[in-house]
């Protein structure tokens, strides 16, 4: 008797063996079916045009046929010739006029394989492009000369002689001297972001799609969607990666170190979403030409990888209004210009307020407030602005000379007065941030093996407050400046197809001072530290993708002039192809930083941008170090995709200053180090025209203070339990996407009950961070439509939700004495509450 299992699986069989009997005798099938199973069955690629093949159908040759059988029998039965390309591709075409058309390969001279999306201009008026196997075809014209360019190979000048269609001919295009990167797998969490085989999420905002609450492709927004990326208070300005601080990350826009990354105190990315080609992003084994961090690196470049066409666009939202503009000055130069301003100092959106409840509770400004409720005024004006631009230069076929300038400043004005007891009390306050940075880079290329890059750097941060007070008549003023000048030379030698050398040297000099003054007490402060670094560079490339084996390893060696001391950091990078499913990477570095933002009093600067930068001493401000370790499994198939990664991160060097405590440990200060080791999983599928993934991250994250009496204790920057979930859907110009996010609390201080006298209360706490807040949870939408015009202008528009279900989220806890009532209070922080944006953009 048949077991069901058994039953089952002949039955299958017998149905299986039926539908291949059917094929060899059965009814007409469409064209396309028939060259698709022939495709599957010899290990072949057919190229044809659709409008040749639509609506065709016949009956499939036998199965048990030949290719060559099958092509005979494909010709006699259609109007169709096959030409067959060494039992690897078939080109289809119709029987016509050949001597009315030419065709040809496209393919790369160093490994003969076809190249995809290769320009083809003819007679500099008609442009086309190859297919998947290089093809391409056109109508013969008088002159027939051709222009062949595709990004990584030198563009190509040939004149097209006789050749029909049945005579295609070939075209080898040179390499050109650049290094690509390769890539692992595309579309990850949303079309436009794909990971590189050198371990880096890299992020296309022109080919971005779309991602929960996100309705522009900001890099720093989109980068809190990647497993064990996170911001504790939804800010950008405080970004922690495998639960580093966000100082400890290094932020480069076109090769400028940014000190300031958030518009509306961290709320916006001051970089312009409609600006950058390409961000990448490195949480482990980043390249020995990155330096001063210990976190991650986020890499922004603006500079197009292929020849642009002159565009403009202008977008506006509830926030923001911004314009773009590229414009080709010659055949060999262009100017590139972007600009983005508030919309604040106009009208007050509901997107608005809501920031502005977000960034400004628990602070002077609104404890002012809140402490008094007798004819209370306030006038407040907010607003900010940021500017790039751009400009590249190619002098003859060898140089090209880039000049990048970036201008970024935050702006807010509260003027505040109350009436308590007859007495007029007013403060009128003032809050700037601002980055200039500017970049100029020149780029030669020897040979088709040799090139040289030299950058010239400078990048300048101010933070300002200005606080006037009636009562007393004082005023405070805080400023923190940094000033950062960097030359970076690089050297890349090209050996062969799979070796590839890049050394070079950078040296950074860095200044920032610290400004304190008041009048009525007078007391004034100023402390200014410099420090200069010199880095020696080398690092190799080996890349075989026969063998799929990927290795990059090198190393940094840097030495501090005022401390005459050398610090080594090597760095690997392995990537070892399993099967063409599976793969295996191992990444590690070693890592060192000069410069920290600490908070000596939470009240600075308002107790809205509290964090200040400070270089290190070498001794109660150490250099930080890091060293890190991760393995991972990345499997990909059938629209499947899996990515499971361990680690390990150790930080030392870090000081209770840095970390933010609001605890026992808030005046206390001391060095010590942070550990980390944790696990990162993304699963996601993608179904037709859905997409849908799952991540989870944990994280055991401990600090080690030796010198404190609790040595070990939870990091505040500890989330143990992370999920996130999307689906998205995208169909032609309509996008829509739907997600949520859910953390387990971060740890916080308690105060000990037992201890405090309650008549005359003075704080005692318990162990730091002994507790959590409540779970953070959030479900976020967004959406987009794009439309096109007969003229070719382009329209889109986009509307996102963050917080959909407006629950009210925790995300900081600490306690104080009241002045007010003399009691112990409890101080919490909410993140944003249920928020609209809109937004809308023209394009030509």
């Amino acid at each position: 008797m048949l077991l069901p299992k058994q039953f089952h699986f002949l039955f299958f069989t017998f149905f299986y063996v039926l539908s291949i009997f059917a094929q060899d005798k059965g009814k007409a099938m469409p064209f396309s079916k028939i060259i698709h199973d022939i495709e599957q069955q010899h290990q072949v690629s057919f190229n044809y045009l659709q409008e040749d093949i639509a609506g065709l159908e016949l009956i499939p040759p036998k199965r048990s046929f030949s290719l060559d059988q099958k092509l005979r029998y494909l010709t006699q039965k259609t109007n169709l010739s096959f030409e067959n390309l060494g039992n690897q591709f078939i080109n289809i075409y119709k029987n016509k006029d050949e001597s009315q058309t030419i065709c040809g390969y496209v393919f790369s001279s160093a490994d003969k394989k076809p190249i995809e999306d290769a320009n083809i201009v003819l007679n500099n008026k008609i442009q086309i492009t190859t297919d998947f196997n290089g093809y391409f075809e056109f109508k013969k014209e008088t002159k027939n000369i051709l222009f062949i360019s595709h990004v990584g190979f030198v563009t190509k000048k040939i004149t097209a002689g006789s050749q029909d269609s049945k005579n295609c001919t070939q075209i080898l295009l040179e390499p050109e001297v650049t290094e690509l990167k390769e890539i692992k797998a595309n579309a990850i969490l949303a079309s436009g972001i794909s990971k590189n085989t050198d371990g880096a999420f890299e992020i296309k905002p022109k080919k971005f799609g779309i991602l929960p609450g996100l309705i522009e492709p900001d890099a720093l927004q989109a980068m809190q969607q990647i497993p064990g990326v996170n911001s504790i208070d939804e800010s950008v300005s405080s970004i922690n990666v495998r639960g580093g601080t966000h100082d400890q990350n290094l932020f480069l826009w076109n090769g400028i170190r940014m000190y300031q990354t958030g518009h509306f105190f961290g709320l916006i990315s001051v970089f312009n979403p409609n600006l950058a080609h390409t961000i990448s992003i490195y949480k482990n084994g980043s390249s020995a030409f990155f330096g001063e961090s210990v976190s991650s690196v986020v890499d922004i470049s603006s500079n197009p990888e292929t020849v642009e066409k002159n565009n403009f666009s202008a977008g506006i939202n509830m926030i923001n209004a911004d314009i773009y503009t590229k414009y080709n000055l010659s055949k060999k130069s262009f100017i590139e210009i972007s600009a983005r301003k508030s919309i604040t100092d106009f009208v007050e959106t509901p997107t608005y307020k809501e920031y502005f409840n977000k960034v400004f509770q628990n602070t002077t400004i609104t404890d002012f407030s809140q402490n008094q409720n007798v004819d209370y005024k306030s006038d407040k004006k907010f607003g900010f602005y940021d500017a790039t631009l751009k400009y590249a230069l190619k002098i003859g076929s060898k140089d090209q000379i880039i000049l990048d300038l970036i201008t970024i400043k935050d702006n807010l004005e509260v003027f505040q007065s109350a009436t308590v007891y007859d007495i007029k009390k007013s403060e009128n306050n003032i809050l700037r941030q601002q980055n200039y940075g500017g970049n100029l880079t020149w780029k030669r290329n020897w040979n088709n093996h040799n090139t040289t890059k030299v950058n010239v750097s400078n990048s300048s941060y101010e933070l300002l407050a200005n606080q006037t007070t009636a009562i007393g008549n004082q005023v405070v003023i805080q400023e923190n400046t940094v000033n950062s000048n960097g030359i970076n030379i690089e050297n890349f030698h090209n050996i062969n197809s799979r070796f590839s050398l890049r050394n070079g040297y950078q040296f950074n000099e860095i200044g920032i001072t610290n400004l304190e003054q008041v009048t009525n007490p007078d007391f004034y402060r100023k402390v200014k530290d410099v420090l200069k670094t010199h880095a020696l560079i080398f690092e190799g490339k080996y890349n075989d993708t026969l063998n799929r084996i990927y290795f990059k390893a090198g190393t940094r060696l840097n030495y501090i002039e005022k401390f005459k001391k050398y610090i080594l950091e090597p760095r690997l990078q392995l990537d070892y192809g399993i099967n063409k499913n599976l793969n295996l990477e191992l990444l590690g570095e070693l890592k060192s930083q000069n410069s920290q933002q600490i908070i000596d009093l939470q009240k600075d600067y308002f107790g809205i941008e509290k964090r200040r930068w400070i270089v290190s001493n070498n001794t109660s401000i150490p250099i930080q170090r890091s060293r890190q370790i991760s393995l991972s499994l990345f499997y990909k198939k059938n629209d499947w995709l899996l990515d499971i990664e361990n680690f390990y991160k150790k930080v030392n060097g870090i000081t209770t200053s840095s970390q933010g405590f609001q605890n026992q440990l808030e005046f206390i200060r001391t060095t010590g180090d942070y550990e980390v080791l944790g696990t990162e999983i993304l699963v996601q599928k993608k179904m037709n025209h859905f997409l849908t993934w799952l991540s989870y991250t944990y994280n055991n994250n401990n600090y080690h203070f030796s010198n404190y009496e609790f040595s070990s204790f939870p990091n505040n920057f500890e989330l143990t339990h992370t999920f996130s979930w999307a689906v998205i859907y995208e169909k032609r110009n309509f996008k829509i996407a739907l997600g949520t996010k859910w953390s387990s609390g971060r740890p916080k201080t308690s105060p000990d009950l037992s201890r405090i006298d309650l008549s005359d209360p003075v704080l005692v706490y318990n162990e730091p961070n002994n507790t959590n807040l409540h779970i953070f949870s959030q479900v976020n939408l967004s959406s987009t439509y794009k439309w096109e015009t007969a003229n070719g202008i382009q329209y889109k528009l986009g509307i996102s939700i963050l917080n959909i279900l407006n629950r009210k989220n925790e995300i900081s806890e600490y306690y104080r004495i009241s002045s007010l009532t003399n009691s112990i209070e409890e101080v919490e922080t909410f993140s944003l509450q249920r928020t609209p944006n809109l937004s809308f953009r023209i394009s030509f």
